[in-house]
């Protein structure tokens, strides 16, 4: 008896085999995108390894609409300034007659698909200025609850990416810091950054807008102005990221045309560095869309052609969002339409 036992303990404390301990990526299929994320992680923080990153310089970037939350078949944001349109029109007859306010309160959806920037930052201008940079925050916070994607009948923070948020914890487990470099308000995304992500305030950049500092009642606020101060698109990635960080990114998530020169940036560094796009090509479980590999177009996350070539070119790492994802959503929801 004694020593059937001793043989039980020994068993039990034997180490497992490597495909019978916890998978820290259980949500994502195994692939090459899989396998590059846990040796990343196993090379960047191995001492004596060559690709050994010291703990001070271990930092992941990740955009934010289509990377970490669904973006179709508008921006989170999109649908806060749209609301938030509707909820002050009362206040603005003049708004009947006026685009792009018209269309917004009219539902002219064909009108509002056609949309310039220009009727966007005229959107953004009356529905994101106007009050203090604590007053905006209590007004997104508000807000959240109450949002709903029309594709998934369910607000916009239940439709984050749970195989992402295992990255960002695999990540932050060993050592990395998980920063979001967004398209979208910097303040917006400041709102619920760390609710949702697990990402602290400070660790998120993204385009903003001009304040004012104002004495009111007082006190010291910092007013919102109608005018664009950074846009965190494109090359304005690259360029927030050695404003706000300082250092080049060893790992990098994105998937649009926008998040190319973060990417470039982020791999042009010494030492093992990774790239990866993420392409929706699952119209069962999300919504597919391209155009590259044949995919549908889009003017809202667009993945072209010319980026799928970049990738190739630069050795980054495209997740089939059909393929190497088993589970989608963090909140289990699903489409209605």
């Amino acid at each position: 008896m004694l020593r059937t036992l001793t043989i039980a303990f020994a068993l039990l404390a034997a180490p497992l085999p490597l495909a019978a301990q916890d998978d820290p990526l259980p949500s994502w299929n195994e692939g090459a995108a899989k396998t590059a994320i846990l040796e990343f992680v196993a090379q960047t923080t191995a001492e004596g390894e060559a690709s050994y990153v010291a703990p001070d310089d271990r930092l992941a970037t990740f955009d934010q609409d289509g990377t970490l939350w669904v973006e179709q078949p508008l921006y989170g944001q999109g649908f806060f300034a749209l609301d938030r349109l509707a909820k002050m029109a009362p206040d603005h007859p003049e708004w009947k007659d006026t685009e792009p306010f018209k269309s917004v309160l009219t539902g002219d959806h064909a009108a509002m698909a056609k949309f310039t920037e220009k009727d966007w930052m005229a959107i953004v201008a009356v529905t994101h200025a106007g009050m203090s940079t604590d007053d905006f925050e209590t007004i997104v916070s508000d807000w959240l609850p109450t949002s709903k994607n029309p594709i998934f009948d369910a607000p916009v923070t239940e439709l984050t990416y749970q195989p992402m948020h295992e990255v960002m914890d695999l990540l932050r487990t060993n050592g990395f810091q998980t920063w979001i470099v967004t398209g979208g308000g910097q303040e917006f995304v400041r709102a619920y950054a760390n609710d949702v992500y697990g990402v602290p305030t400070q660790q998120v950049i993204g385009s903003s807008i001009a304040t004012k500092y104002q004495m009111v009642d007082g006190k010291p606020v910092l007013m919102r102005d109608a005018k664009l101060f950074f846009n965190d698109n494109d090359d304005g990635k690259a360029i927030g990221i050695n404003l706000f960080i300082g250092k080049r990114p060893q790992i990098a998530f994105g998937n649009t045309e926008g998040d190319k020169e973060m990417l470039q940036w982020t791999t042009a560094g010494d030492g093992l560095r990774l790239g990866f796009l993420l392409l929706h090509d699952d119209a069962d479980r999300e919504v597919a869309y391209g155009p590259a590999n044949g995919l549908p177009d889009t003017k809202v996350g667009t993945f072209s052609e010319a980026l799928m070539d970049s990738a190739e070119q630069n050795d980054w790492t495209v997740i089939s969002m059909k393929n190497d994802w088993k589970t989608i959503f963090a909140k289990g929801v699903e489409k209605v339409k």
